[in-house]
């Protein structure tokens, strides 16, 4: 599973993001990640400077081998409960597009 970070100029601390980002990933994605070739994540910060509830987005987009892409978006307060709620949503989106694969078999 190739994993790639995106960020706008306003989130500061790129590697940390990204490990923390792989990190998350790789956690709550364990269970699938043989399904999935290729993750990209891109996080915004939508209020750049003002602060702002749930102005930190993240949008997980996952290519799994022969299927279209999957994604989702989250938005919170933090980079860490967007990313989080993003993967989790996606994990469902997963869940649910396995699930019909396996219903047609």
């Amino acid at each position: 599973m190739r994993i790639q970070v995106n960020t706008d100029n306003t989130i500061q601390g790129r590697s940390d993001v990204t490990a923390m980002v792989e990190e998350i990933l790789r956690s709550k994605l364990a269970a699938v990640s043989s399904t999935i070739t290729r993750i990209e994540v891109h996080l915004q910060d939508q209020n750049a400077q003002k602060s702002g509830p749930d102005d930190k987005r993240c949008m997980v987009e996952a290519r799994l081998e022969g299927l279209a892409p999957l994604s989702a978006t989250h938005a919170a307060d933090n980079i860490r409960s967007a990313v989080s709620g993003a993967v989790d949503k996606l994990r469902n989106v997963i869940d649910s597009e396995l699930g019909k694969l396996r219903g047609r078999r």
